[in-house]
């Protein structure tokens, strides 16, 4: 009998421990997904912020350098899987030639940005474990370096302007690099957020 009591105890416990880790995991990340919405309330792109970063809010919670972070990862990932879609996009046969011109530009475009990203993500890496001057001249490195990659990824998309590319491979490009251009813009805010704070 003692026995049966000290296993019923035991599993009580058990369940205790597990209903207020299950608890304690989801104040976190309600906790970060409020600190989510309300930083990104300030981007230019308000609910694609959220979309994209609300996945994580239980690994940032309410550390603005890990919402940085974060939105510098996503927007690499991004600008990764753009590249990927406009690479197979320049070996489709059949494509006028402007369009080939126009997707090859776009795709140095994109090799460039990502480039950019990830200079970004080590220079803040950087920042992460400086103070004072040394803090403030890594995060201008890498405002700086993820505006470059703004540029590259509007670039691209520019690359297309005028009628005589209008239609399916326009469209699709547009919808892809504007997509990684806006969660680029969203992370730069993000940054200077980051950035201003210390």
């Amino acid at each position: 009998m003692e026995r049966a009591s000290v296993v019923v105890l035991l599993v009580v416990v058990v369940a205790v421990l597990y209903t207020a880790g299950i608890a304690e995991s989801a104040a976190a990340k309600s906790g970060g997904a409020s600190f989510i919405k309300a930083k990104c309330s300030t981007t230019q792109y308000p609910a694609l912020c959220v979309q994209s970063l609300s996945m994580y809010a239980s690994a940032i919670q309410k550390s603005p350098k890990q919402l940085a972070h974060t939105a510098l990862t996503v927007s690499l990932a991004k600008a990764q899987s753009a590249k990927a879609f406009v690479s197979k996009l320049g070996k489709i046969k059949g494509m006028k030639k402007r369009e080939l011109e126009a997707v090859h530009d776009c795709l140095e475009e994109m090799n460039d940005s990502i480039d950019r990203l990830s200079q970004s993500m080590q220079e803040l890496e950087k920042a992460g474990k400086s103070k004072g001057q040394d803090f403030l001249w890594h995060m201008s490195n890498v405002d700086t370096w993820v505006s470059a990659a703004l540029t590259d990824e509007n670039t691209c998309v520019d690359g297309f302007a005028g009628r005589a590319l209008d239609g399916k491979v326009k469209e699709s490009v547009r919808g892809w690099v504007v997509n990684v251009a806006q969660v680029t813009s969203n992370a730069l805010a993000l940054i200077n957020q980051y950035g201003a704070k210390n």
